[in-house]
């Protein structure tokens, strides 16, 4: 099997010749870049431009050697866009380590902080001194009671996710831009056989928190159901635009379409109740995941849900989900054997490899390995498994445990 195949049988619950594993195919799996940088160094590999792909959590495109030497068998679509100079610029750490970032992005040095300000100039967003991540600062809703939503496009783009996206953003779905992404996606197609993960956002859930911040977007809920049912109606008939043009532009060039992040999820169980999903937002996403498979029936779909979500999972299923991540396994009633056992022969799990809050950063190389190669005994057989570590990589995983992770992977097959 090659890269592609593998990663197609293990969507379609078909046991894959080996673990298929991303890391670096969405913006949920990547490697912060100081843990690149610090890996590339221990690997005593040539010291290369770091193209950092998502400004808000200083996250990096891994490059084909790394991608070669662990066998990852996914890519993200915005890869190839690391080949055009024109879409980057200079700026730097605040260690002064130098790197790349989107250049269409607005970011200025104001005091000891760096400010990002969008298209129209408004302040979106804050990197603080000492920080490795950006910080929402406006809430483009938060002091509106209105159930008027015909603007909603335009506070989406005064949303930190939404203004200060990686590549291709920020190009759109007409004239130039629209011959660009496909020029793109068409290149990387043909100079790879690793599945191409292409996230596409869609956020119901997760979106609401950052238009109306999210203590009084979970009050609307209760104390003004109507006015949230208008904000998802519309929010819906964005979206179904948005994936037209998404599908049409990237054609049959890309394996897995990225749905999320929308977060449900907690430590100790979800944020929301299943009552609560199945009223305000199972049937938003049953349509919107629905219509993309009508688009493209091929297609796979992958939901990003961070958090404690086992009690929603059947209604996900049901609301036409191929696959989940990042599958959060130091969570209530999120281990593996429980998962496995309930939902294994519907779903995904396209995480939960490798727990990133306690066992990558703090355990040994041995203790990392160990822990993979029990999840790997569970969740491995049958099929409907993508390896990856719960989450980023961040900044304070020693390189040894990377390096130990993906050895682990490569040994138990």
């Amino acid at each position: 099997m090659n890269s592609r195949e593998r990663v197609r049988a293990a969507l379609n619950h078909q046991q894959p010749d080996r673990v298929p594993i991303d890391c670096g195919g969405h913006m949920s799996s990547n490697f912060s870049v100081q843990a690149y940088r610090n890996l590339r160094e221990y690997l005593g590999l040539k010291k290369s431009e770091l193209y950092v792909c998502d400004i808000i959590q200083q996250l990096v495109f891994p490059e084909k050697d790394v991608l070669d030497m662990f066998g990852i068998d996914v890519v993200n679509f915005g890869t190839e866009f690391t080949e055009h100079p024109e879409y980057w610029k200079e700026w730097e750490l605040q260690d002064g380590t130098p790197i790349k970032i989107p250049a269409y992005i607005d970011i200025r040095k104001e005091g000891d902080d760096c400010i990002l300000y969008n298209s129209k100039g408004k302040p979106l967003a804050i990197w603080k001194k000492g920080v490795l991540y950006c910080e929402q600062t406006y809430y483009p809703l938060e002091n509106s009671d209105s159930d008027d939503f015909s603007n909603l496009q335009e506070n989406l783009d005064d949303v930190m996710w939404c203004a200060f996206a990686g590549p291709p953003a920020p190009l759109g779905f007409s004239g130039e831009d629209l011959a660009k992404r496909k020029a793109s996606i068409s290149k990387l197609r043909q100079s790879t056989d690793r599945a191409i993960y292409a996230p596409f956002g869609g956020s119901i859930y997760e979106m609401g928190g950052f238009l109306f911040r999210q203590d009084n977007f979970m009050m609307e809920m209760m104390l003004n159901p109507e006015r949230i049912h208008k904000y998802l109606d519309r929010i819906l008939e964005i979206y179904k635009d948005g994936i037209k043009n998404f599908i049409e532009a990237n054609g049959k060039n890309i394996d897995v379409i990225g749905f999320g992040g929308d977060d449900m999820g907690m430590q100790g169980g979800p944020q929301i109740s299943p009552a609560t999903y199945r009223e305000f937002f199972k049937p938003i996403h049953k349509e919107l995941w629905g219509y993309a498979k009508k688009l493209n029936p091929d297609i796979k779909l992958c939901l990003h849900c961070c958090g404690g979500i086992f009690p929603l999972l059947e209604d996900i299923i049901d609301a036409g989900m191929d696959a989940i991540n990042p599958v959060q396994t130091s969570c209530k009633d999120m281990e593996v054997e429980k998962l496995k056992a309930t939902f294994g022969k519907d779903i995904t799990f396209w995480g939960g490899g490798c727990d990133t809050r306690d066992i990558l950063p703090n355990g040994t190389p041995q203790q990392v390995k160990d822990h993979i190669r029990r999840n790997l005994d569970v969740m491995f057989r049958d099929g409907g498994f993508v390896f990856q570590q719960v989450h980023n990589i961040v900044a304070n995983v020693p390189p040894e445990n990377i390096v130990a992770m993906f050895e682990a992977v490569k040994e138990y097959t």
